[in-house]
């Protein structure tokens, strides 16, 4: 009888022990199953939130590049006396102005140009790139006028438009670049690790207030809108023949 209960007891021991290592991988798909997914594009590619300060800022001078090519396409149908519908060049122009020089440019002024100037670190850069934006913004306010006309029916009025998209295309082109290539990979250094993925997180904190969640994509979005209604959205059609 005891030797029953003991055999008993050893095949319940193992059957449980059984039960749960089978269990165990069941459990752990479940998991995987609630947690909640990273959101992803809609080429099906998962999108990494947790980007660094200067991954953000490069990112963006991806967006600005787009619209400076819309600013291009523009100064070539002003070459070329082709009319055009204005009030995409103001849709771009107001992007411009409040994506670009009242939040991108912004974080800049309030967080990187101060810090580089209190580590004496690239400060003739920094003052030049602060004057550049205010040029820049001088700039985008008088081609959004210029081009919320109904028509550009006076020449004088299509060569200001025109000197005004040619003077942005002309600074922004080297202003970025300059960023991208010597102030942003300094800007680690001048700062502590914590320092650096704080303001990474700050960053995307401001960015999802002023433009709603995921707000950068938002913004592409309508960029490509306005790429897409001027003809110039395939990426192909720029490829040599």
């Amino acid at each position: 009888m005891l030797e029953s209960l003991s055999t008993r007891r050893n095949f319940l021991r193992s059957t449980s022990v059984a039960g749960a290592s089978l269990l165990l991988p069941v459990l752990a798909v479940a998991q995987q199953k609630a947690a909640p997914e990273k959101q992803k594009d809609k080429d099906g590619d998962k999108k990494d939130e947790d980007i660094s300060p200067a991954e953000d800022l490069m990112r963006e001078h991806g967006l600005l590049n787009r619209l400076l090519l819309i600013y291009d396409e523009h100064l070539r149908m002003l070459a070329a006396k082709r009319s055009f519908d204005g009030s995409l060049l103001v849709s771009a122009a107001d992007i411009i102005r409040h994506f670009v020089e009242e939040y991108h440019e912004k974080l800049e002024e309030d967080f990187l140009f101060p810090r580089f100037r209190k580590a004496g670190k690239l400060v003739r850069l920094v003052d030049t790139l602060q004057i550049q934006h205010k040029a820049g913004r001088e700039l985008t306010a008088k081609i959004r006028e210029l081009a919320g006309t109904a028509t550009l029916k006076y020449v004088s009025d299509g060569e200001k438009l025109a000197d005004a998209l040619d003077a942005f295309l002309r600074m922004y082109r080297p202003h970025e670049a300059r960023e991208d290539t010597v102030l942003f990979p300094a800007f680690r250094k001048i700062v502590s690790p914590h320092e650096y993925e704080a303001l990474g997180d700050d960053f995307e904190k401001k960015e999802d207030k002023l433009f709603g969640e995921e707000g950068f994509f938002r913004v592409v979005d309508q960029v490509a809108g306005l790429e897409k209604k001027l003809g110039i959205y395939e990426l192909a059609q720029f490829t040599p023949k």
